[in-house]
């Protein structure tokens, strides 16, 4: 047997420290976990989505395609369908966002027979020209979003929207 004994002071201390060091492991377990859980989680594929458009039905009038995609929020997964105004422009294909940089309302190709050839925004007569470009004293003040593009398999893949490079 040892001759160091421990007082009721110190067996007191030591219990309390003990019950209060797990205690506080108990709480900042689980926040460093949602810390670090978003760089533990595995990426899905790639960027792109593919439409069921083919390249060669594309021609310079912009036509609605419609590209559906799985988002997941925490631990919800959904289908989102969002829509792209794709058109070509010479040999390249050019895919513009169709919501108005206004107040996000959605636009449409020759949507108002008074403006031909031009994306109509029919919540404030916002008017975008067919390269996304916003039309001069009309409400939006930027142009379009444009939509990375790319072909496989004779298809178009559409990607995340970027910044208009058109104008």
């Amino acid at each position: 047997m040892s001759n160091n004994k421990v007082s009721r002071r110190q067996f007191l201390s030591y219990t309390l420290t003990g019950v209060g060091g797990f205690m506080a492991a108990g709480m900042l377990m689980p926040m460093a976990r949602f810390a670090i859980d978003p760089v533990l989680q595995k990426k899905a594929g790639g960027n792109f989505v593919q439409t069921d458009k083919k390249v060669a039905e594309i021609t310079d009038a912009p036509v609605r395609v419609d590209f559906t995609f799985e988002q997941v929020d925490a631990w919800y997964k959904s289908d989102v369908t969002n829509t792209a105004w794709v058109y070509k422009e010479g040999d390249q294909i050019i895919a513009l966002s169709p919501v108005c940089k206004h107040l996000g309302c959605t636009v449409n190709w020759e949507g108002d027979p008074a403006h031909k050839n031009q994306f109509y925004c029919p919540c404030h007569g916002g008017r975008y020209e067919k390269n996304g470009k916003n039309v001069p004293k009309t409400p939006p003040l930027g142009p379009l979003d444009q939509y990375e593009v790319r072909e496989k398999d004779g298809f178009i893949e559409i990607g995340k929207a970027i910044p208009n490079t058109l104008v």
